[in-house]
């Protein structure tokens, strides 16, 4: 499969700018992103790109600031042989290891994630997967029932599987995230993990003992109350994909209007994961 490679230039100095148009992208098809100096690389499948829904997407940000942008193909041999040779190891408080299929293990961590890198967001190295993954390390999962929306390469459903979940569904908007959760799930002989592709609204299921959604706060805000509805009284409800200001409040006072009691929230850079239980 061919991908293109969409080079941005923003010209604005907030850094929050980026991520923003990160976000708007990633809702619709592009599912790997790469920071510059001077905005940030996009990839998305040749197939899947639709050039007149992304700018009638950005077209909300006209007048806020200034951008740019062009297109570079990247035939599909040549960029897995660059993600694979730009993919490092990530360690996690000293507990968990997560390393692709070609490192070698370090068996001195207690917990260790083996995947196939792919072009699927939630590989470890992002601060949001990152706190998350803190986050279940210090959680209760034996015996429970866990959805994790956003799944990415499934990272986050593959450790509450290790830390002894009983059943988990894993959910994201890109097949090829479904797709390589479930090859990872395999790689790491983890058997009791549905991944599916949808969104909130394509879950029929309830009654989770935890829900984590790495996602971004306009998907947070918006989903909010399906989350309560889903979790069991007591639930524990994960969240990250935003920042500490202003997102954290808008996410408090959101959460609130469902009996989901703020917990904590943890922050790597500019990044934040917030906890909540029902």
């Amino acid at each position: 499969m061919n991908y293109l490679e969409l080079v941005f230039t923003i010209v604005d100095p907030e850094e929050y700018i980026r991520d923003i148009l990160i976000a708007d992208l990633g809702e619709i098809g592009f599912d790997t992103f790469e920071e510059t100096d001077l905005g940030f690389k996009a990839y998305i499948p040749a197939e899947s790109f639709d050039e007149p829904l992304m700018q009638q997407r950005l077209s909300v940000y006209d007048g806020q600031f200034t951008f740019s942008y062009f297109v570079n193909l990247i035939p599909a041999k040549n960029w897995n042989e660059v993600w694979e040779s730009n993919f490092e190891p990530v360690a996690v408080a000293n507990k968990l290891y997560i390393r692709a299929t070609f490192h070698d293990p370090k068996p001195e961590f207690p917990l260790e994630i083996v995947i196939d890198p792919k072009m699927a967001f939630g590989t470890g190295h992002h601060e949001t997967t990152f706190l998350m993954s803190e986050y279940l390390l210090q959680t209760e999962v034996e015996g429970k029932k866990i959805l994790d929306m956003g799944c990415g390469s499934g990272i986050l459903a593959i450790l509450a599987a290790k830390l002894g979940a009983s059943e988990l569904l894993a959910v994201d908007i890109d097949k090829v995230c479904v797709s390589s959760t479930t090859e990872n799930a395999q790689i790491n002989d983890i058997d009791n993990i549905r991944a599916a592709q949808g969104d909130i609204h394509e879950v029929d299921d309830t009654g989770f003992d935890i829900i984590l959604a790495n996602i971004n706060r306009n998907i947070l805000l918006a989903h909010m109350a399906h989350y309560a509805e889903m979790l069991n009284e007591s639930g524990e409800l994960f969240l990250s994909g935003f920042y500490l200001e202003p997102d954290l409040a808008m996410i408090q006072e959101e959460a609130a209007k469902y009996d989901l009691k703020y917990i904590s929230h943890y922050q790597k850079n500019k990044w934040v994961a917030a906890k909540f239980v029902k």
